[in-house]
């Protein structure tokens, strides 16, 4: 990914921007009069809580939001006993 620049008074104007872009995983270098100062540069995965680490994955198209579970379809109609019947069978009591 391709580090980006930014001077000190644009990062003061756009913080909340770069912020963003670290939180995507952009990394960026502040400069003072075009050397460059500081670094900002995303959190490792591994710090951030699970529900963070679900978030950007959901954001990256990786995974999909949590819904509601598909409806599962009635049980089938057996005859009294036979289910526990089959299951001894198969346990070979």
């Amino acid at each position: 990914m391709k580090i980006r620049r930014t001077g000190v008074r644009e990062a003061k104007a756009r913080l909340s921007k770069l912020l963003e872009d670290a939180r995507r995983g952009h990394e960026w270098v502040i400069t003072a009069r075009g050397k460059p100062v500081a670094k900002l540069v995303p959190v490792p995965p591994q710090i951030l809580p699970l529900d963070e680490r679900i978030r950007m994955l959901e954001e990256a198209g990786i995974i999909e939001p949590a819904g509601q579970p598909p409806e599962l379809p009635p049980p089938l109609p057996l005859k009294e006993g036979l289910a526990q019947t089959w299951l001894q069978k198969d346990r070979g009591e």
